[in-house]
């Protein structure tokens, strides 16, 4: 089985945005697929955009590029992108490339709901 069949993303509706919840690895091989679950989402133009990274070990550049070009959609769209959860290696990514001055990252999906 390859990683791209191994990332499941669950979605769930909230009162102003949806939550995104991806389990497993996002690298090269199942970036496309989280990019147009992403796209999808994004299509409704959710006041909120909350993903919750609790489930994921590892990010690579691809994964973290698709997070990005999402946070550029959802300025377009007026939607608010939060990020939560995030596990230590892949909040250290955020961070040595400088885009937790960019995202707003929290601890919890409560926490993203608030922010």
């Amino acid at each position: 089985m390859s990683k791209a069949q191994e990332l499941d993303i669950q979605t769930e509706e909230i009162s102003d945005g949806v939550i995104l919840r991806p389990t497993g690895e996002i690298d090269l091989s199942c970036a496309a697929m989280l990019r147009t679950r992403l796209s999808k989402v994004q299509q409704g133009k959710p006041g909120r955009l909350i993903i919750d990274l609790s489930a994921v070990p590892y990010m690579d550049s691809s994964g973290v590029a698709t997070l990005v070009e999402a946070m550029q959609i959802a300025r377009r769209n007026g939607s608010k992108l939060v990020l939560c959860a995030l596990q230590a290696k892949v909040l250290a990514i955020f961070e040595i490339a400088r885009l937790d001055m960019v995202f707003t990252i929290v601890g919890s999906v409560e926490e993203a709901a608030a922010a």
